[in-house]
Parts: structure tokens; C-alpha cells; sequence
């Protein structure tokens, strides 16, 4: 089955699966990390027809898989004891996007150390140009992978979760594929770089409420939602409801909740 045949709840999965498991070295990647019940679908992509192509230049991170009809590709997200990462996060001030728009210089630097090594590897994973491609990253790799899509104009498009802000509303003008965006509740990623400084996000929004449901939701739901996420937390002893959220075990822990048809997401 392709990616495209999936369902929504079965390729919401691979792809959080996928943001999940980039995480790991190459050696442990398809060790299951936390919140991974099944490796199954992951694992049809393994050597299929090529072996995973690991990407790593100077602390930026990056997968490419593929089988017969698919390449997916995976940004890693950020690892607090990175310094590169976190070096990353704090190189806010925007720069030109080559396509247009100004877009958060960090993350615009992450993404031209992989870019080069992703097209590479592309190149050898859907020689014919005929597969569906997919990119996907959560966090810092949820940045990279808008950037890395901007660039490819996937097939498959673009699905991130807890991405942070990564251009103006110009720089959004140049997604034209399918862009899904991820956010979990009170997850405080999701809310930098901040909007004074004209960063804007863009896509189509699957909002993840406090019950771990993915709901259509508009700005005053969100914001009651927001502080029903926060007393829940706050009653369970957990202080730190907004840094908890950006956990990617639970985003990939309340796609499963999503009914297989999608019913409930804005399209």
C-alpha cells in the first residue's frame, strides 16, 4: 500500500512515527523509541529498494527512506544538549528566503547543511521522479522540513510537529504542496519566534486539545482549551504544561486517536 492509500490515521502514524524515530542514530533507528506501540509501517521501508541514507553535517540531522512508491524524508528535531540546536533556536533574526520572504535565520542555516545531502540522496531513492514524496520533522526538524519542502514542492507534502514560526506571510506564498501543521495543546514551540517580529504560520492547523483529541477548533476554542490544558496539568502536580506538550511520543501517542477517515480534521 502507498502512502497516498493510506488512511489519515494510518499515514498521520508513519509520518509522526518517522518525525519520532529520526531522533535516533542510524544504528537504533528502528529501535522504538517512547510512544512507539509498532515499527511496522516504518519498517516496509527498510532496504527497500536502498538502505535509509543518513544525513549529518555539523549537528543538522536528516533521514531519507523510500520503496517502491514512496520516499519519505525526516528533519531531526531539537536535542536541548545540543549546542548546535540550541544555537539554532536562538538565531532569530529574519533573513531573504531565495524564494522570497524573509524566514528565521537559524533554521534557514540548518537547512542548507541538509538540503544538499537530501537531493543527493533523492536522487538515488526516486531516480524516475515517479514516487510520492513526503517530508516531515518535529520541532527545529518540523523548520528544516517546511524549508526542505519549500525547496522539493513534495508530492506528498509537508506534515510538522510542534514547528515553530519560520517566515513572514511573503515566505508562506511560496508553499504551494500540502502542508499539514501539528500542534499539541499548550505546546510553547508552536508560539516562537514571535509574531512582532512578523513570523506567521502558514498551513492547514490540526489542533490537538487537552483531551489528546485532534478537534477543528477556532482562536476562542483554542483559548479556552489552552487554559482547561493548564488546570488539568496544574491539578496532576505538572508545572511545566507547555514544555510537556512539545513531547513528540505524545503527538504521535494522539494521532492515534484520529478516526481513520479523518472526519474530524480540517483538510
Amino acid at each position: 500500500m502507498s502512502v497516498k492509500e493510506m488512511n489519515y490515521r494510518e499515514r498521520g502514524l508513519l509520518l509522526s512515527m518517522f518525525a519520532h524515530q529520526c531522533y535516533s542514530e542510524p544504528k537504533e533507528l528502528f529501535t522504538k523509541r517512547p510512544g512507539i506501540v509498532d515499527l511496522a509501517p516504518l519498517k516496509k521501508f527498510l532496504n527497500k529498494p536502498l538502505p535509509p541514507t543518513y544525513i549529518d553535517v555539523e549537528g543538522a540531522q536528516a533521514y531519507v527512506m523510500s520503496d517502491s512508491k514512496d520516499v519519505l524524508i525526516a528533519c531531526r528535531g531539537t536535542e536541548p544538549t545540543e549546542l548546535n540546536d540550541v544555537m539554532a533556536d536562538l538565531k532569530t533574526w529574519p533573513v531573504d528566503h531565495h524564494k522570497g520572504g524573509k524566514v528565521h535565520r537559524g533554521f534557514y542555516a540548518e537547512y542548507k547543511k541538509v538540503i544538499p545531502g537530501i537531493k543527493e540522496a533523492l536522487a538515488k531513492h526516486n531516480k524516475n521522479g515517479l514516487k510520492d514524496v513526503w517530508v516531515c520533522g518535529h520541532s527545529l526538524g518540523g523548520a528544516m522540513a517546511l524549508l526542505v519542502a519549500v525547496e522539493l514542492e513534495p508530492s506528498g507534502g509537508c506534515h510538522t510537529f510542534g514547528q515553530p514560526r519560520v517566515g513572514n506571510a511573503e515566505f508562506l506564498k511560496s508553499i504551494n504542496f500540502p502542508y499539514y501543521r501539528y500542534r499539541n495543546n499548550n505546546d510553547i514551540v508552536t508560539s516562537v519566534p514571535p509574531s512582532w517580529l512578523f513570523f506567521r504560520h502558514g498551513g492547514v492547523l490540526r489542533y490537538i486539545n487537552s483531551y489528546g483529541n485532534i478537534r477543528i477548533a477556532s482562536w476562542h476554542q483554542r483559548f479556552k482549551d489552552k487554559w482547561r490544558g493548564y488546570f488539568s496539568a496544574w491539578k496532576q502536580g505538572k508545572f511545566f504544561d507547555s514544555i510537556l506538550d512539545h513531547n513528540m511520543g505524545k503527538y504521535h501517542e494522539y494521532i492515534a486517536n484520529m478516526d481513520d477517515n479523518g472526519e474530524q480534521l480540517p483538510k
